[in-house]
């Protein structure tokens, strides 16, 4: 069994799909702190041409708190406003009429938990992709918070008897292969390609905008494919 953790994002990009694609079992990883002005709540659309940063309202956060225990901000116009720019930015896209439904679905989620709305985004995107990777909380299941960096992450694995642990490649410094191997468990980093699609006329690509961009301009068969463009190192 193959198995990865990362921390929840929302509406990632392709990168982070790439990895839940290529695993048996993803675990978000929502009782570690939460990071400000990280990806949890906020990620890139395509505006009027341009690359466009959009930031989900939250109550209180701070890097004392786990990402659970964040909350969402008690304003829901958050929600209409998010909705209404990305409909003047995709509206003219060739998928939006079966994109827009899905993400109407996800933005008005009911819950005040960023790490429930995540859960249920990512839920949500994997039904539509048609994949098959089990989603799971690190909140929920396996009580090792006691445990720290590579030594959690490998009781993780070995609580699911993975054989195999895959990890983005910018944790070719916080993992030891050596120790994993010790452990009966392969480790890998998967390294994500390129990938470009058309993007209204505009003539230069703008890359790592979230799924939803990927989504607007193509379809289910082409965005599937995206997903296996990428390396294990």
């Amino acid at each position: 069994m193959t198995l990865a953790i990362m921390q929840p994002y929302f509406l990632p990009y392709i990168g982070y799909m790439q990895l839940m694609n290529a695993v048996d079992t993803f675990v978000l990883y929502d009782d570690v702190a939460f990071i400000n002005r990280g990806w949890i709540n906020r990620n890139k659309l395509l505006i009027n041409g341009q690359e466009y940063l959009f930031t989900i309202p939250l109550k209180d956060a701070s890097q004392n708190k786990r990402i659970n225990e964040v909350h969402l901000a008690d304003d829901p116009k958050w929600r209409s406003k998010l909705l209404k720019t990305i409909e003047q930015g995709y509206r003219k896209a060739p998928y939006y009429g079966t994109v827009m439904p899905l993400t109407e679905k996800i933005i008005n989620f009911t819950t005040d938990s960023i790490a429930d709305l995540i859960h249920f985004s990512l839920v949500e995107l994997n039904q539509y992709l048609g994949l098959t990777t089990r989603l799971v909380k690190s909140s929920t299941i396996y009580s090792n918070t006691h445990l720290k960096a590579q030594e959690r992450i490998l009781d993780i694995c070995q609580q699911e008897n993975a054989s195999r642990y895959i990890n983005p490649i910018g944790g070719t410094e916080l993992y030891d292969k050596p120790t994993f191997t010790q452990a009966g468990i392969e480790l890998n980093f998967i390294k994500t390609n390129r990938v470009e699609y058309p993007q209204f006329s505009r003539t230069e690509f703008i890359p790592w905008l979230s799924i939803l961009d990927a989504l607007m301009f193509n379809d289910i068969a082409a965005v599937r494919t995206m997903l296996g463009a990428y390396e294990l190192v």
